[in-house]
Order: C-alpha cells, then sequence, then structure tokens
C-alpha cells in the first residue's frame, strides 16, 4: 500500500509539468522581450527624432560642413589608429608568444595592463606632460597606446591555440620563416584581428574625454557640447544619427570582410609545445619594442599622476571629497552591475535552454545596443525622460537604465557561458522533485552558473566606475564619481586636484585586467 502510494503522486503531478513548464516559458519569453524592446529604445528614438524634425530640417543639419569635417576626422582617426594597433599588438603578441624573448610573461602583462588606465586618464598624462600636443597626431597616439590591448588579448590567445604543426608543414615544403608567418599564420589570425579591430573602432567612435582633452573633435565630442549648449536639441540629435550610421557601418564591414573559413580541426591533436623561435642578434632591438611601447602606454600616465601627486602633497587628498566619490562610484557600479546581470538573465537562459529564430533575434537587439556610443543612448534616455517621464529626469534610475542598456552585452556573454555548463538535466531532476521551473532554475541551474554571473558583475562593475560620458549627462545634481570628479578638476585645469581620483580609478581596474588576463591564458589552454 505504501509502495503504491508513493508512486501515486508522481502520476498525478506529471500532467500539469507541461503546463508550468510553458507558463515559466512564457513568463521568462515575456521578460526577454521586455528588456530586448528597451534595449531598441535608443533606436527607436534616433528614428522618431529625425521624423519629428522633417526630411528638409533633418538634411540641413546633417548635410552641412561641420559634418563633413567630423566625417572627415573620423575617417583619419579610424584608418590611422586600426591599422597601427593591429600590427602592433600583432609584432607584440608574436614576441611574447613565438620567441624566446626574455621576461616573456611579464611583458605579456605589460602588454595588457594598459586597459587598467582609463582613455582619458591616457589623454591626461599626455596633455600634463606636453601641453602642445594636440590634434589629429595626438588623437592617433594616445588611441593607439590605450587601445591596443584590445586587438593584443585575441591575437596573442589565437597564436597560442595554432597547431604548430601548420607551420611545421609549410616549413617543410620550402617555405621561410617569414612566408609561413604571411602565409600560414595571418590567414589564422583574421577573426581575432577583425573582432579587435571592431573593438578598437567602435570605441574611438564613443570615446570623449580622451579627444576632448587632446582638442580633437569627433562625433561625440560634438554631440555633447551640442547637447550642452542647447539641451538636447535637433542638431545633437541629428548628429547622433550620423554616429549610429558610422557603428552599422563598422559592424556591416566586419561581417562582410571575416570570411566564411574553418579555422577548427577535428579532434584534440598531438599534445606539443611550440617550438619558440631564436631571436639571437635581434633580442636587444626586439626587446625595445615591448619596453617601449610600457614606457608610453604606462610610465607616461603613472609619471604623471606620481609628478602632480608629489606637486599637490597632501592637500590634493580632500577626504571629504574623495570619500564619497569613492562610496557612489562603488554603489552606482554595484547596483548597475546587479541590475543589468538580472535583466540580461531571462536571455541568457533562453539562448541556452530555448535556442531559436526568435531567440537570435531578441538577442541580437542586445547585442546591438553595446556597439552604440554612450553619448547616444544617454541622450535618448534625456529626451524620452523630459518629454514622456520628466519625474525621472536627471534620478538615480535613469543613470542605472543607461548602464543596462550600455553594459548589458558584457553580462550576458558571462551568463550564457555559466549557464551553458549547467546541465538541464539537474532542473529536470528538481522539477520531478515538485520544484515550479523558476524555483528549479533558481535553486540548481543559478547556483551552478554562479561564476559566470560573478563575472558578469565584476566586468559591468568594471565598465560602469569608469564610464563617463553617460554619468555627465544623466547623473542627479550633487552626483560625485570617481570619473566625474577627476573630469570636474582637469577641465578646470587643476591637474593636481585630479590625480588622486585617477590613480583610484586605475587601482580599481587593476584586479579586472588580472582577471581578464588569466582568463586569456586559461582559455587558450594555459
Amino acid at each position: 500500500m505504501n509502495t503504491g502510494q508513493a508512486h501515486a503522486a508522481p502520476e498525478h503531478t506529471l500532467p500539469d509539468l507541461p503546463a508550468r513548464r510553458a507558463r515559466a516559458f512564457s513568463g521568462v519569453a515575456a521578460a526577454a522581450v521586455a528588456v530586448s524592446l528597451l534595449s531598441l529604445l535608443p533606436l527607436g528614438f534616433i528614428l522618431w527624432v529625425g521624423y519629428q524634425t522633417g526630411w528638409q530640417a533633418a538634411a540641413a543639419m546633417i548635410f552641412r560642413p561641420r559634418v563633413g569635417e567630423l566625417l572627415v576626422n573620423t575617417a583619419w582617426l579610424v584608418l590611422l589608429v586600426v591599422p597601427l594597433s593591429t600590427v602592433l599588438a600583432t609584432a607584440l603578441a608574436w614576441l611574447t608568444e613565438r620567441s624566446d624573448l626574455p621576461g616573456a610573461r611579464w611583458w605579456s602583462w605589460l602588454a595588457v595592463a594598459p586597459l587598467a588606465v582609463p582613455a582619458f586618464v591616457h589623454s591626461y598624462g599626455w596633455i600634463s606632460l606636453f601641453p602642445g600636443f594636440y590634434g589629429l597626431r595626438a588623437a592617433v597616439v594616445v588611441s593607439v597606446l590605450a587601445y591596443f590591448p584590445f586587438l593584443y588579448l585575441p591575437i596573442s590567445a589565437a597564436l597560442r591555440r595554432l597547431d604548430p604543426a601548420i607551420e611545421d608543414t609549410a616549413a617543410s615544403l620550402g617555405l621561410g620563416p617569414w612566408q609561413v608567418f604571411r602565409r600560414v599564420v595571418l590567414p589564422q589570425l583574421r577573426l581575432p584581428v577583425w573582432g579587435g579591430a571592431l573593438l578598437v573602432g567602435l570605441h574611438l567612435l564613443a570615446e570623449y574625454g580622451l579627444f576632448v582633452m587632446i582638442r580633437f573633435d569627433t562625433f561625440t565630442t560634438a554631440i555633447v557640447d551640442q547637447f550642452q549648449s542647447s539641451y538636447s536639441g535637433p542638431a545633437a540629435n541629428m548628429l547622433a544619427g550620423v554616429l549610429v550610421v558610422c557603428c552599422f557601418a563598422l559592424l556591416g564591414l566586419e561581417a562582410g570582410t571575416r570570411g566564411d573559413e574553418r579555422y577548427a580541426r577535428v579532434g584534440t591533436g598531438a599534445a606539443r609545445l611550440t617550438v619558440h623561435r631564436a631571436l639571437g642578434r635581434w633580442t636587444l632591438p626586439c626587446l625595445a619594442l615591448p619596453a617601449g611601447i610600457a614606457l608610453l602606454s604606462l610610465g607616461v600616465p603613472l609619471v604623471t599622476l606620481g609628478r602632480w601627486l608629489v606637486a599637490g602633497g597632501a592637500e590634493v587628498w580632500p577626504l571629504r571629497y574623495i570619500g564619497p566619490a569613492i562610496w557612489q562610484t562603488v554603489a552606482l557600479a554595484l547596483a548597475g552591475a546587479v541590475l543589468t546581470t538580472l535583466c540580461a538573465l531571462p536571455m541568457a537562459w533562453l539562448s541556452i535552454r530555448r535556442p531559436g529564430p526568435l531567440q537570435r533575434l531578441l538577442e541580437a537587439c542586445n547585442y546591438l545596443v553595446g556597439a552604440l556610443p554612450g553619448v547616444v543612448i544617454a541622450l535618448a534616455l534625456v529626451t524620452v525622460t523630459v518629454r514622456v517621464a520628466l519625474p525621472l529626469y536627471q534620478t538615480v534610475v535613469t543613470v542605472l537604465a543607461a548602464y543596462v542598456l550600455m553594459f548589458l552585452p558584457r553580462a550576458l556573454v558571462s551568463l550564457r557561458a555559466g549557464i551553458a555548463q549547467a546541465p538541464v538535466e539537474l532542473e529536470y531532476a528538481a522539477r520531478s522533485l515538485g520544484l515550479s521551473p523558476l524555483r528549479a532554475v533558481w535553486r540548481v541551474t543559478l547556483r551552478l552558473a554562479a561564476p559566470g554571473a560573478a563575472a558578469g558583475v565584476a566586468m559591468v562593475s568594471l565598465g560602469i566606475a569608469n564610464e563617463l560620458t553617460a554619468t555627465l549627462l544623466l547623473a542627479p545634481n550633487g552626483t560625485r564619481t570617481l570619473a566625474t570628479a577627476f573630469w570636474a578638476y582637469s577641465s578646470e585645469i587643476d591637474y593636481a586636484g585630479a590625480a588622486p581620483y585617477a590613480l583610484l580609478m586605475v587601482l580599481l581596474s587593476l584586479p579586472m585586467t588580472w582577471l581578464l588576463y588569466i582568463q586569456s591564458k586559461k582559455t587558450a589552454g594555459r
């Protein structure tokens, strides 16, 4: 009797499972759709403003000499910075991964470390030491030093994963070292090169502080100037529309030129170490490259910070201001990171558990917003709150909404990786024991995906802690983060007063940069 009763209960609950699963799926799908629609807000805002402005007025604002100058500046910036960064990153990656360069491990870390220095702090360091260093030349030099690690990381990881047998085969056919590199190795680097180049290009379009300090006009600097002078006037909105078109052009160029070749092999192959090329008499000249880049990318900002900290003395450390700035930075970073991760959770779960055409479309909406500059997202939220939800204008709610839109892809990528490592069978087992689908996900899947979620929170927190443009445009009066405080002092040419805030931003960013470096080593098999 007891045995029969024990088996009777599941039989009554089994017919309810499909209905409960359907309800849970509908709830998760509804949440994912809501977040995806929110992520389309900046694009909808641009289209709506263009429609409201009218074609003639919009054309008059777009097709004018000023926009042409900004397009020329943008074109020169991308055409110079991306190739130079690619060549520099490839050379450093080959030296640290494929040669017997002394101290290669340390030089590898020093090639990644510039990511811990915000781009506008790089600019601050150079303009402090060389006040006459400005314009296109300065923009190219500082941009290359600030952004080449975005290319170095994927290229060095690809070199570590590349099968040495391919190069050995090419060499056995009579090809010299340079021919092997050009005809065998470089084609294998196409994906990381194009991916890193896309990141660098998007950062160039979105950056504000770096180019303002060295007096180089871009679409982002013009949009912020226009907004501050006319408070979200149509001219700023039209410039934002042109900037969005530039972003889409970069995305289309990358998608159309990456190719469809296969870069994977079947099986794991033979485990063997890569043979490092002997540099011989070229050792000292080759050492000069990573040493010189480390000196320029890290030495200049750090020497500048040390110089201004010593010159300012104890007076540049007003704890009554620095303490609240640290607190507000950490509070906004943590709140924004947790909220962004929660918003990304439904989409991440759907992408792993229920993949399909609709899921891919919704996921593309989330990634698309990550390609838009922060100033476009901020401008959209300013216009929406002023015209539709005025009580939310310049409130913490609007700031957090901007952070969610800007950093949603970072959380989504990390959550997807974590959920993919949680077997779906454990969810089914939890449901068979009486848990609802949502409780099964919460108590089983999310616990197993906790490392991925934590990585997402950390990545988003790092981005928010160093974010400048959206915080400047949206933050409530009295908000003082490390980035905005640094910007307030540096805008007044008080470089000594800005130095403590810059140093604190670097110190907060270093652990995350180290984690990124270690993760790159692990994913590449080291």
